[in-house]
Formats: structure tokens, sequence, C-alpha cells
């Protein structure tokens, strides 16, 4: 059995309280998480279908890892679970497992509606996540604003989902006064700054291919949101995915508070096998490699060729170009209480090398100074070894995983259906609005990454 240091079990978004000042203790920023609750609605109609199911799952697992006073779910309808995920034979049993109660919340909670129509306010923070086609996003509860309807793809309602969560968080930590009272989305097919993601939908096509295999490098923050995607996307054989699942690590106490496909009964698990077993019970093929990512691996020829990187060091990033990938996406997060909900992605092979664009590692904001681990150092309560890891611990939210995942899976699909690669795509989620993207100047019009038909 590990023995975790307290760097191990600390709630990687309460330590923003920490880090920013807004507590002066660990007790003190648990006992403000502690009063974040937040509300779900459904409709009875959106409840029976199952791109709604899937956003409101989305919703209920990021919630409930963000607001830890507790997370409501009303009303809901007894239907049965249409989404793909395994979670139960029907919608409660699915909310229940992912820890939300089907009760009436308190007067004032922030509200998020999943669907609907424009309705009166019921709570002074009230949004609708709404999506169709590749768009997803959120728009004020009274505004008649909704994307023009297109067939959905699977990861539109995720993406809704996890816009909304953000927003919800933005408006109860008081980070940003316009929380709530904005229209926010992005287009999967077009990421771009100046899509129109209520109304651009004149390019965007039918999902009518899936990846057949994939690698997965990392599987915490990252990678469990890239699985999430995954087992939403409507495969009519889920065995004919076959994952390579790559990571050394345990699940710890603190893995839960940004990993959506973690919990506490996992703890001490190694993170590739508790990633197997729920990928199994999804139905996907799975084989794991436990080792560390660096240059020294060399992919082989039956292996997947294409891979989803989750890695948080520049080291393992950097040797990305180096073993034998055709195509890679990855994903790299904030890390400090200032940018934790940045999301910048690549592609590779791109107009750099890996080595040059992850050349020097980004110095982290020191905190040590913060009253919190000043006050832990005088008290006894860790020493200063203890102090120095706990402080250099990444604050993480996991709405902001799930967002990135959206992306990157959404640069696989894009390759299959002969849209636009990105080579690189830049983002804060307090102001997505202000986002860049840039194309990729290669062309992956001969690269075959393997497909199946939806």
């Amino acid at each position: 059995m590990t023995v975790f240091t307290a760097a191990d079990r600390l709630h990687r978004l309460v330590k923003h309280a920490l880090d920013s000042g807004a507590a002066a203790s660990i007790a003190e920023a648990e006992a403000l998480f502690a009063g974040y609750r937040v509300s779900l609605r459904i409709g009875e109609e959106a409840a029976r279908d199952r791109h709604h199911q899937a956003a409101l799952l989305t919703a209920v697992a990021l919630a409930r890892r963000v607001f830890l006073g507790g997370v409501s779910v009303t009303p809901l309808p007894d239907t049965p679970l249409a989404v793909p995920l395994p979670f139960g034979s029907t919608l409660a049993e699915a909310i229940a497992s992912l820890g939300a109660g089907i009760v009436e919340a308190q007067a004032g909670t922030p509200v998020i509606e999943i669907g609907g129509a424009p309705s009166a306010r019921r709570a002074p923070f009230h949004v609708r996540a709404v999506f169709a086609g590749w768009r997803g996003g959120i728009a004020p509860a009274p505004t008649e604003a909704a994307p023009t309807p297109a067939p959905v793809m699977a990861l539109a309602p995720m993406l809704a989902a996890a816009l909304a969560v953000n927003e919800a968080f933005l408006y109860v930590s008081g980070h940003t006064g316009v929380a709530g009272r904005r229209c926010v989305g992005i287009s999967l097919w077009n990421p771009a700054p100046g899509c129109d993601w209520l109304g651009d939908t004149a390019t965007e096509p039918a999902l009518s291919l899936l990846p057949a295999r994939l690698w997965l490098i990392g599987l915490g923050h990252l990678g469990q949101a890239y699985l999430w995607g995954l087992g939403l996307l409507p495969f009519a054989r889920p065995q004919d995915l076959s994952l390579i699942l790559q990571d050394i690590d345990v699940i710890t106490p603190s893995t839960e508070s940004t990993s959506i496909l973690s919990d506490s009964a996992l703890i001490n698990i190694k993170k590739t096998r508790a990633m197997a077993a729920w990928a199994e019970r999804r139905g996907f093929a799975t084989a794991i490699h436990e080792r560390r990512f660096d240059a020294s691996l060399r992919r082989q020829g039956d292996e997947p060729a294409v891979v989803l990187c989750g890695l948080d060091n520049g080291a393992g990033r950097q040797a990305l170009d180096q073993v034998g990938f055709d195509f890679v996406v990855e994903a790299g997060l904030g890390r400090g209480h200032r940018d934790f909900r940045a999301i910048r992605l690549h592609t590779l092979p791109a107009s750099r090398p890996a080595s040059r664009i992850w050349r020097s590692a980004q110095a982290d904001d020191p905190v040590e100074d913060r009253p919190a681990y000043q006050g832990m150092l005088a008290s006894g309560a860790l020493d200063r070894c203890g102090v120095t890891l706990l402080a250099g611990k990444a604050v993480g939210a996991p709405f902001v995983g799930a967002v990135a995942a959206t992306l990157a899976l959404s640069e696989v699909l894009r390759l299959l259906h002969g849209g636009t690669v990105h080579e690189l795509i830049d983002l804060d989620l307090k102001a997505p609005e202000y986002r860049s993207t840039v194309p990729t100047p290669l062309d992956f019009s001969a690269l075959n990454p393997g497909y199946v038909p939806v």
C-alpha cells in the first residue's frame, strides 16, 4: 500500500484557495468549497434523449468534483439510460452512481438547465447548456439564443456541459462579474474564434467515421477525460476500438478531484488497470503499458499510430515525435491559480519538432509565502520539505480537462472527415472567446489512421 503525503491528499481545486490567498488554511479552504452547490435541471423530453443525457451525466460527473456542498438533479423522469456509458440501466441509477442527489435544491442555488426553452431565471445564476451539430455552449436562461439545429456530434453535449460547469464555478468563486450573463460556445468543427458557434453549420458533416486504434499516454486528468469522450461516441461495435493505455502511477486520494473516472474505491490501484477495466465495461478492447514514456520507446507496426497525450512533463512531450507515431494530439493545461483554466493543444508532426515546442519548462508561480503554507510550517503540520512538495502540486479543475478532451478528440475526428487539423489551439476558459487557432501547414490527406463507420 502506498503511503500518501499531504500533497497526494489535497483536492486540486481547493488548492486554488490556498495559492490565491483566498484561504489561510486547508480547513478554511475546504469550508469555502463545502459551501459551493449547484442544481441541474432537465425537462421530460430532454431526459429521454441520449445527447441530453450525455450532457447531464457529464455535468454531474464534473460538478460533484467542484461543488463540494452538493449537486442536485431535479426533476428527473423515470427513463432508461440511453447513453452507452456503463453506469447502470436507468438515468437515475447513473446520476446516483456519479454522486448527485435527486432532490430539490436550496433557494438561490446556481442552476444549470440541460437544453430546454428560454425561461425566467430560477436563481441569480441560471444558464442553459445547449448544443447542435459539432457546437456546444451556454446561454443565459432567459436568452432566446440557441445553436442552429443539426445532427448532434456526440462530443458537443460534453463540451456544453463542461463550459456550463466552468461558468458556474466562475460565478460562485467570484472570478468574473459576467459569469452567467453571456453566451459562450465553441464549434468543434471550426474552433477558430471567428466562427459563429450559434449559427455556422455550412461545412459541418454528420459524424460517419470513428477511430479504430488509439494510444493514450497519461491516464489522469486528461487521459480520463479522453476516455469519457470516447465512451460517448456512437460505436456500432465498441470492440472495434482498440486502445493502448500507458501510465505508471496509482490513483491517489487527490486524483478524484480532477479525473472524471476516478473515485475513492480506486485508490491505490494502478491507473492503467482501473481505466482498462472501465474501457472494457464500455466494450472497448485494451492493452496496457506500465512504463514511463520517453524517447527509448519504439512503436511496433501492429500498435496504434494515433496518440492522445495527457502528459504533464516537458521531457515526455519532447519525445512524442521520436518513437514512430503518425499523428499526435497533445493537450497541456495551466498549473497555477492564475492560469489553471488555460488549454494549449498541439498536433504533431508540425512545422516545429517537439524538442523546440517544449524546449524550456515554464516556471510555476511561487506560492510558498502564502499564509496557508507559512501557517503549516509554523504549526509543525508540515516540515519544509512537505510544504515545498504541497506548494509544487498543480491546481486543476475537471471541467478544464473535459473541454480540452473534446478539442483533442475532435482533431482526430476532423482528420477522419477531411476537416482542418490545427497545429495549435490556445484558450483560457475565463474568456474563451479570445482563443487562437493555427491550422497546420502539413498535408495529412494520405494518412490512414484506422477507422470504422458509425
